[in-house]
């Protein structure tokens, strides 16, 4: 039995269906706030997503540097490559991720793993004594 994903209690086919003002209405205030006052780039974005949606190209990669951008239920399905500062990190998007901001899926720093002096190490460190 196939778990029925659903946000704020609409499926993905109910909230497709709604315009961007209804279903806005669903999202927290402070997404909500940022979907109302659309900067330029935002509705850029909107604009290249319609385009990318209507065409029907799921497997193109729509890369973006606007991590701040709430993602909306039509969005879901398309891949995105989302900059995180050196690359661009492809995520798709699923039902699960609406109303999240894009730079939440695209993380900025790495896992350091800190091991023995190597290269670069100063003269002092590469020293290691037995005891």
């Amino acid at each position: 039995m196939a778990r029925k994903v659903q946000y704020r209690g609409k499926t993905l086919e109910e909230l497709r269906q709604m315009t961007a003002e209804e279903f806005s209405k669903l999202l927290k205030s402070r997404a909500r706030r940022a979907v109302k006052r659309a900067s330029a780039r935002y509705r850029k974005l909107l604009e290249k997503v319609k385009k990318a949606g209507s065409e029907g190209k799921a497997e193109k990669v729509l890369k973006t540097h606007l991590r701040d951008a709430v993602i909306m239920p039509d969005w879901v399905g398309l891949k995105f490559g989302i900059h995180n500062g050196k690359e661009f990190k492809i995520v798709e998007m699923k039902v699960e991720m609406i109303g999240h901001r894009l730079g939440e899926f695209a993380h900025t720093t790495g896992r350091v793993a800190h091991s023995g002096p190597g290269l670069g190490a100063t003269r002092g460190s590469k020293f290691i004594p037995l005891k």
